[in-house]
């Protein structure tokens, strides 16, 4: 309002205090209280909401417009500060000016002649001339100055409605958000009192007791059977392959510690609600130093599963270790809150690390819009895994979905047994207010299309109204006839243990949707997988796991094209964030000129015409999804040192 009467409280200023469930209380630490009460504890709530967002609105506008009428009226003072300048030299120049046209009615009294009076002459007449000019500028001056005082109210006006509309939904998600950490709090709170938690908190913590809302229950059985699962022995000396023995490179153990920035996640995010957030160009402020081609390479951290699962005789043991490599490679993304850099079209990354652990990787950006990687990497110790992945990933307003998009394959000799699967939805929490945390939630279906097993995966989210264990996984290992013979259980981020099934029945009791729950008796869980410990001082570094701190260390003879060469990254990493930010702008703009110059020479073509270099498009031949698939010649190049096919896109 723009005048107050009596019992006026001015919201911008007021603390909104709840009283009781039905009560609130509205101040402004004066004379004016008001105690109010509301018909029941919802109404309460949609009041406050309410009074909440009006608060906020009226601090922002009293703030905005505050600065909008400062910003106006210093540089209107500024005008008129240089327009009185401008007067001074104007009666300075009339001054001299009259002086200075008596000097030249002197000369002109004289009664020279010839030359010299004609000079004297058109002396004068410049002066008069020059006088009436400054005059001139003078009053166009002053009518500027009249002309922007007269108009400042309605530019003031223009600005703050222009502001008041952008500001309305980012005030609204803001106070809504608080709103909500609010009540999580609250809620944390009251369940702290009536159940024992073993650990709440975002970022959530592990140990709560399970509501047992899933369609299955798992029992120890009370059998001592012996267990039918073996772990496979580690390759002693005497069965590796023989080979030369080299000292191996020792790699680093630490990177610069991130720089302390104040960042403000929120500042750029607002500006792209329920947008693709690969076409929106962020600062590196928000990255993390290696790219997704290297992040993509962190999938074989856990390479022993698939080594383990290549020696199994048994179809479903085998399974067991590719459904945990398949829930391993969330591990480290658990403290990575920092987005990786979005590779260049053209972009490669190599992992060779046969000598050490018997594989070597490679990737490549095959498409920039939608961007996708192609990544595919083989193992000395029989198997084979590849992968196309699209990443879709859209702001919701409070968090930020990461949707994978693309098939997972691993193969092995050994039976020729080929497993497929799919990546689940990553969620990043509390982009507008709070600690950013994340989640991994959906289903996974691992499944051997050679002898028709299969391993269902859930991933349950996270929820403050659940008594679960937070970031839960739990799967059942089935053969072609559906019959259970393992379960598996644990955590995304910590470990997996499974379990040989002994029998399994329908239970009385209705689980999720209404369906009954079936029970399964098993032998003693037995750990399959551990994540392994962060090295000291990760908390620094990004919270890189051993394997990304060696991702970005430079070594010789790798592609021109590959992510260790990337300047801005590597200036990032350095810790020169502003020269990182400028660099990454001129890439883009380089990759941005190529594409055009693409389109340029195919004006028929129904798309960007782009070809891979080290992976053919074709059509996966078990599923039928086009995808790019690797068709060799890169470790052959790299071994002639022959890059002459690669592109400039450094």
């Amino acid at each position: 309002m723009g005048h107050t009467c009596r019992g006026t409280i001015n919201l911008a200023t007021a603390t909104i205090t709840v009283d009781d469930a039905c009560n609130f209380v509205i101040s402004n630490g004066g004379a004016q209280t008001y105690h109010l009460k509301a018909s029941c504890e919802v109404e309460r709530q949609r009041w406050i909401t309410a009074l909440e967002l009006a608060k906020a609105k009226a601090a922002h506008l009293q703030q905005e417009s505050g600065s909008q009428n400062s910003e106006v009226q210093s540089a209107l003072r500024t005008l008129g500060s240089k327009v009185e300048d401008l007067s001074t030299c104007n009666d300075l120049i009339s001054k001299h000016g009259s002086a200075l046209q008596r000097s030249l009615s002197e000369l002109d009294s004289l009664r020279l002649t010839g030359e010299a009076g004609d000079k004297i002459r058109q002396v004068t007449e410049r002066a008069t001339l020059f006088r009436i000019t400054s005059n001139a500028m003078i009053n166009a001056c002053r009518d500027f100055l009249a002309l922007a005082q007269a108009h400042s109210k309605k530019w003031q006006k223009a600005l703050q409605a222009e502001r008041e509309q952008r500001v309305r939904l980012e005030e609204t998600l803001e106070t809504l958000a608080k709103q909500h950490n609010h009540l999580e709090r609250a809620f944390r709170g009251a369940a702290a009192i009536s159940v024992r938690v073993g650990s709440a908190g975002p970022g959530p913590g592990k140990g709560e007791a399970s509501d047992e809302d899933d369609d299955n229950e798992f029992f120890d059985a009370m059998e001592e059977a012996p267990e039918f699962i073996t772990v496979p022995e580690p390759l002693t000396m005497s069965q590796e392959p023989s080979q030369e023995l080299v000292p191996l490179k020792k790699r680093r153990t630490r990177i610069p510690d991130k720089p302390n920035y104040s960042l403000n996640l929120w500042s750029i995010m607002k500006n792209c609600i329920g947008k693709e957030l690969s076409k929106i160009p962020m600062p590196v402020n928000f990255n993390e130093p290696i790219s997704m081609l290297q992040r993509l390479s962190e999938d074989l951290e856990y390479y022993e599963l698939l080594d383990k699962a290549a020696k199994c005789h048994s179809s479903l043991e085998q399974m067991c270790y590719v459904a945990a490599f398949s829930v391993s490679s969330y591990s480290t993304t658990v403290h990575r809150t920092g987005k990786p850099f979005n590779p260049l079209l053209g972009e490669t990354y190599e992992l060779d690390r046969r000598r050490e652990y018997g594989y070597r990787s490679l990737c490549e950006q095959v498409s920039h819009h939608p961007p996708a990687a192609a990544h595919h990497a083989i193992s000395d110790r029989g198997w084979t895994l590849r992968q196309e992945i699209t990443v879709a990933s859209k702001f919701r307003g409070k968090y930020l979905s990461i949707m994978p998009l693309g098939t997972i394959h691993a193969i092995f000799e050994k039976g020729q047994s080929h497993y497929t699967w799919k990546k689940v939805t990553t969620t990043v929490h509390n982009i507008i207010v709070g600690k950013l945390w994340i989640d991994q939630s959906g289903e996974i279906d691992v499944v051997n299309h050679t002898t028709g097993d299969r391993c269902h995966l859930k991933f349950a989210p996270y929820s403050y109204f659940s008594r679960d264990v937070a970031r839960k996984v739990t799967g059942v290992v089935m053969d072609k006839d559906g019959k259970a013979h393992y379960v598996l259980s644990g955590t995304w981020d910590e470990k997996m243990e499974l379990s040989r099934v002994m029998q399994s029945s329908r239970g009385g009791e209705n689980g999720a949707e209404g369906k009954q729950k079936t029970v399964y008796q098993t032998l003693k869980a037995r750990e399959i997988w551990r994540r392994n410990p962060l090295p000291e001082g990760a908390e620094t570094m990004y919270y890189f796991t051993s394997l990304a701190l060696t991702l970005n260390e430079m070594e010789d003879g790798v592609a021109p094209t590959d992510s260790r060469r990337r300047p801005d990254q590597r200036l990032m990493e350095d810790g020169r964030w502003d020269e990182a930010n400028a660099e990454k702008q001129r890439l883009e703009e380089k990759q941005r000129s190529a594409r055009r110059e693409r389109e340029r020479e195919a004006v028929n073509a129904p798309h960007d015409n782009y070809n891979a270099l080290w992976f053919d498009r074709c059509n996966d031949p078990i599923n039928g999804e086009p995808v790019h698939i690797y068709k060799g010649g890169y470790w052959e190049s790299k071994e002639r040192g022959s890059w002459e096919g690669c592109p400039d896109i450094f």
